[in-house]
């Protein structure tokens, strides 16, 4: 099985096949053999690079960019990478596509999707997006009501509906939607997950401006967009299980983040808290240690999510799944980065007074990505109002929590056994 010492000798034999970074030339007549050390690779053929030997996510199976080592293994190869100055690709852009669009397509891709897809996702080559929520399916997402066709006799299904708060919409090139095949039984058993191409005609892409200003989020409708059936991820009539991998996999990606000792939003309200000694009081200074306790407790707690991910070599060799598949407790991590994020950010505009009420920049932008830690305090503070809502919204996962996590009763369901199209709407 891949070890540590193992990962740092491939990492090694990557950086010395592609330098990634500019070095001066060696005095005339010396230095190794070979290309120049001071021809750096591009970004991009360094990514490509480092996916074809494995070291993009370790967990992942050997040909698909990793080599079905354990995933808290990764960490070894990312901090030989950055010390060697090698770039990155980007998480924050592709985020969706991470950890989202990946998982799901590694359980439940065929060889030709995963080997089609994986590569330029991790890349940063295609943006992914996330076509879930609609305007009556947010917290009930079973309740969608977006529709795919099969042809009759054909191979390509016709998609019509609406969805929303779709991330990076603007500048994803694919994917991941959930629709409904058959309104004739219970909302969860009709639903099939398809990879839908979003160039398509019939595809439009329309902003939702936020009380920051920007306009991360957006609308997507879909009229008569025709999605191949190779397109298809899982069985017809299976998106729902297919979904949870997604669902499971994204409240990890939003709450579990690898980040250091005192690192995120704790670490800009502590280093606010140090420049700024004129503005403290007893008060303010015990609720930022209560605040940094328990970011590091949630920090910790994410690393052992993590290590409990990791596949074992004989689940791999038995044909398991090659990484751990999330479970219900990523719904607590997620609860938890939402509710730090925002008492963390509420205690910083409190403590900067006035300097925390405002922000530059409050203008109409289609930014890639969100921004905690490099914004101003007023523009984290109203940024993280969305921390509750996104991914599975606060009261949804405490549900889940209770349910599956602490075993409590489930709330009573009346529409458990009715058909979708029979559902009050």
């Amino acid at each position: 099985m891949t070890d540590a010492a193992e990962l740092r000798r491939r990492t090694a034999d990557l950086l010395a096949a592609h330098p990634p970074t500019r070095l001066p030339p060696p005095p005339q007549n010396e230095g190794p053999a070979g290309p120049p050390l001071w021809s750096a690779t591009e970004r991009l053929d360094f990514l490509r690079a480092r996916f074809d030997a494995g070291l993009a996510w370790v967990h992942f199976p050997e040909g698909l960019g990793g080599l079905g080592a354990p995933r808290a293994l990764q960490a070894v190869v990312d901090a030989e990478l950055e010390d060697a100055g090698a770039p990155g690709n980007d998480p924050g852009r592709i985020g969706i596509g991470l950890g989202m669009a990946a998982p799901t397509i590694l359980r439940f891709g065929t060889d030709e999707q995963k080997k089609r897809f994986l590569r330029p996702l991790w890349t940063g080559e295609e943006v992914w997006c996330q076509l879930f929520s609609e305007p009556g399916a947010g917290s009930d997402l079973a309740a969608l009501a977006t529709r795919a066709v099969r042809e009759e006799g054909g191979e390509d299904w016709v998609v019509d509906g609406q969805k929303v708060w779709t991330s990076s919409a603007h500048l994803a090139r694919w994917a991941i939607l959930i629709a409904r095949t058959d309104p004739d039984v219970p909302k969860h058993r009709g639903m099939t997950y398809f990879i839908c191409d979003m160039t398509d005609p019939g595809v439009e892409v329309r902003p939702l401006r936020q009380i920051t200003g920007e306009a991360e989020f957006n609308e997507v409708f879909l009229t008569g967009v025709r999605i191949p059936d190779a397109h298809r991820l899982g069985e017809v009539g299976e998106g729902w299980k297919v979904a949870q991998t997604t669902l499971m996999n994204e409240r990890v990606a939003i709450g579990g983040t690898r980040i250091p000792r005192e690192g995120g939003m704790i670490g800009v309200a502590a280093t606010a808290w140090r420049e700024r000694p004129e503005l403290r009081t007893h008060d303010l200074h015990q609720r930022l240690l209560n605040l940094w306790v328990d970011a590091e407790v949630a920090r910790l707690t994410g690393e052992r999510l993590r290590q409990q991910l990791s596949p074992t070599l004989n689940s791999v060799r038995a044909g398991g799944a090659p990484m751990g598949q999330p479970g219900p407790e990523g719904s607590g991590m997620k609860l938890a980065f939402a509710r730090l994020a925002q008492e963390i950010s509420g205690w910083e505009v409190e403590f900067l007074a006035e300097d925390g009420l405002t922000y530059d920049d409050w203008t109409l932008r289609r930014p890639d990505g969100v921004d905690f830690t490099g914004r101003q305090a007023g523009y984290r503070y109203l940024r993280a109002k969305g921390n509750s809502i996104e991914g599975g919204t606060s009261e949804v996962l405490l549900n889940i929590v209770a349910e599956r996590v602490l075993g409590l009763p489930p709330e009573p369901r009346t529409d458990k056994d009715v058909a979708w199209k029979d559902l009050p709407r």
